[in-house]
């Protein structure tokens, strides 16, 4: 299949059901076999100098994670923001909503490496096709590592279900070390379930809209429980101006 078959299969898959699971196959033939690159393996590696949440610790739950906010238009020019923080209205996220959460940046190297840029620009003009009157979308890049220890579990989606309270989610496998489920579910308004899959493989990818249906991901545990265990994504989030 070309790589326009595909994306206007992802655009009626979006436009139907509100999200769409692409295998990693389908992933490379739209943007490119990003993981062929050279650039894939810095890209991969920085996953490995992510922070502390220090907002979920404070909950007893581990994940590690960077953040970058960028501006991303129609012909796709990338403009990256001055450091802001990530909020959510306690509507979206009942854990840790309401208050305004700065986490470490996205390092430069990191923010303009070509992969990050080929995704942002790919997936902008996917959401671009259903909202024609967004000259420029508001992107937060969120770099995520959940860790599962001996006994404890790691959580994906520690709000539970949820919405982002934005207007689409990309959400990109980067890799997974000895663990086993986080299941992603897609739900309607009213709790049914409407589909669930599991991101295996690296660049296999969720695309959702998001004022339309819910998402979470159940635990992930480790295989084996001595050993280091972890689930590395890329969440990328797109709101319109008249959103905002």
């Amino acid at each position: 299949m070309t790589s326009a078959a595909i994306e206007q299969q992802l655009r009626s898959s979006l436009d139907r059901h509100g999200f769409t699971f692409m295998q990693a196959a389908d992933m490379k033939q739209l943007c490119g076999d990003l993981t062929a690159d050279t650039d894939w393996l810095p890209f991969k590696a920085s996953w490995d100098d992510l922070r502390e949440d220090t907002y979920l610790a404070a909950n007893g739950r581990c994940r590690r994670r960077r953040h970058a906010v960028f501006s991303v238009d129609r012909g796709g020019r990338i403009l990256r923001k001055a450091d802001q923080p990530h909020y959510q209205s306690v509507e979206y996220n009942p854990l840790q909503g309401g208050v305004e959460r700065w986490f470490e940046p996205i390092r430069p190297d990191i923010g303009n490496n070509p992969v990050l840029r080929r995704l942002l620009i790919v997936s902008a003009n996917v959401f671009s096709s259903a909202n024609a009157d967004t000259p420029a979308w508001h992107v937060e890049a969120h770099q995520f590592r959940i860790e599962a220890r001996p006994g404890q579990p790691g959580l994906p989606t520690p709000e539970g279900v949820h919405r982002d309270g934005v207007d689409f989610v990309l959400v990109v496998m980067i890799g997974r070390h000895n663990i086993s489920s986080g299941t992603t579910s897609i739900h309607a308004h009213d709790g049914a379930r409407l589909g669930e899959f599991t991101l295996s493989n690296a660049l296999d990818a969720a695309w959702v809209v998001d004022e339309r249906v819910l998402h979470g991901v159940t635990p992930v545990h480790a295989i084996v429980p001595a050993q280091p265990a972890w689930r590395d994504v890329l969440v990328i989030t797109y709101r319109s101006r008249n959103s905002a």
